[in-house]
């Protein structure tokens, strides 16, 4: 029996694809979860073989962070190829320890893509990887993706500066290099084309 960890931020979605799941003989749906914070503690309980995951849940964790510490079972993303130009992007560099499935893949498809997962094989959706390969690489640094995600909290530079214990200059430094490199005008254009990148 391959034992899984469902995590998706909408109720009706979620009950749906553990419907879908649990109609397999050999698939067992052990936890629902509704947002990142509660995976870990969902895997720790459970201890399954593939975890399913919708790149847009909700929490403190941010997805990229939460695979990463996911180290045991295969991880299944599933991705809206409508957002394939936005943050979902970002993910796909964890290939070919982290799955990929498009959300319009057929219920057979879903549940193939997990038992592959749990026999340790690699899966990945043939667009998403397409898409992948033309995503523009990520021309920010770790630390101006840092102080972007805070601009768009509404933070001020003083205050981006005491969060991250840097000098207000410091800041407005990072700010001019993010406006060059992003070729945008205003902190809300560069925000807006790195959310759209899938840069932060």
């Amino acid at each position: 029996m391959i034992r899984v960890v469902l995590g998706h931020h909408g109720a009706l979605v979620r009950g749906a694809l553990a419907a879908v799941l649990s109609q397999e003989a050999d698939l067992k749906v052990l936890a629902e979860v509704e947002t990142a914070d509660d995976v870990l503690p969902a895997v720790d309980r459970t201890r399954p073989h593939v975890v399913v995951l919708d790149p847009m849940l909700d929490g403190k964790i941010r997805i990229e962070e939460l695979c990463s510490q996911l180290r045991e079972p295969g991880i299944l993303i599933l991705i809206d190829r409508n957002l394939l130009n936005g943050a979902s992007l970002a993910l796909v560099r964890l290939a070919p320890r982290v799955g990929f499935i498009a959300t319009d893949a057929s219920p057979a498809d879903l549940a193939e893509a997990v038992r592959q997962l749990a026999q340790g094989a690699a899966v990945i959706d043939a667009g998403v990887a397409v898409a992948a390969l033309r995503a523009v690489k990520n021309p920010l640094t770790e630390r101006e993706c840092e102080v972007l995600r805070l601009v768009t909290t509404g933070a001020t530079a003083q205050e981006i500066a005491r969060r991250l214990n840097l000098t207000a200059g410091t800041v407005r430094n990072y700010l001019s290099h993010i406006l060059t490199k992003t070729e945008a005008r205003s902190r809300i254009e560069a925000v807006r084309k790195a959310q759209e990148a899938g840069w932060i």
